[in-house]
């Protein structure tokens, strides 16, 4: 199901967060989201997924004009978020996480589910209380349970932030996953550059509240206004 934004525009009272913010994710499509800290970023998918009314510009999905809807309505059309912090129920257990998260859902078990499970080191966890659960395995669980709801489209809030460099491959699988067996749409938020590059065939750049670059992701990363932007030199730009 493919998302379309257009002229999408944020403001709290006078400080304009983003502005004219325009790109359509195709059925099944990838792409990154990087700008420095600031950027606006979170707040665009918050704007999104309906956690945030826009203050100007349209959000369609699969040509229906959804602008505006809040967050539950978009979520059981098919748009689901994950958080750059955990965001779990921490005093229940692995298993009745995941069942919240498939009542709250529309489509029931997804593809290959207890695959991942097992993949993630959660298959033998499913009684542990959610809190319980080391930092990366948390952050796991919180991507599973957005997928557990059934979306068409998944908005990634920095997937891989907090984890530990050995553990950022699950990152990898659960995309490919999402993408492969489920047909998702995927738009990643990241500021780990080697995974924007290894996942994401494109790139939008968000800076000072607008859009700087959007393209194929090796040629906007080799852009001097995103190096300048960004990531901070020619040293950082090849590292």
């Amino acid at each position: 199901m493919e998302l379309r934004v257009e002229g999408l525009a944020k403001s709290f009272g006078g400080l304009c967060v983003f502005t004219d913010v325009r790109f359509n994710l195709e059925p099944g499509g990838l792409m990154g989201v990087i700008g420095p800290n600031g950027a606006g970023k979170t707040t665009l998918i918050n704007v999104i997924s309906g956690r945030l009314a826009p203050s100007d510009g349209r959000v369609s999905l699969g040509g229906r004009d959804v602008t505006g809807q809040p967050a539950h309505v978009l979520s059981r059309l098919g748009v689901a978020r994950s958080f750059q912090q955990t965001n779990i129920f921490r005093s229940v257990s692995v298993r009745e996480n995941i069942a919240r998260a498939i009542r709250f859902g529309r489509r029931g078990v997804q593809p290959g589910f207890e695959r991942l499970l097992d993949e993630f080191g959660l298959a033998e966890r499913l009684d542990e209380q959610g809190d319980k659960l080391p930092y990366g395995l948390q952050k796991m669980l919180g991507l599973l349970m957005a997928f557990a709801t059934g979306p068409h489209v998944l908005l990634l809030d920095e997937p891989a932030a907090g984890l530990e460099r050995a553990e950022r491959h699950r990152v990898d699988a659960f995309v490919q996953h999402a993408r492969e067996t489920a047909g998702c749409s995927v738009l990643i938020i990241e500021h780990d550059m080697d995974l924007i590059r290894r996942l994401c065939p494109r790139v939008l750049v968000l800076d000072a509240g607008a859009v700087l670059a959007d393209g194929a992701t090796a040629e906007v990363l080799t852009r001097s206004d995103v190096i300048a932007a960004y990531l901070g030199g020619a040293e950082d730009a090849a590292a």
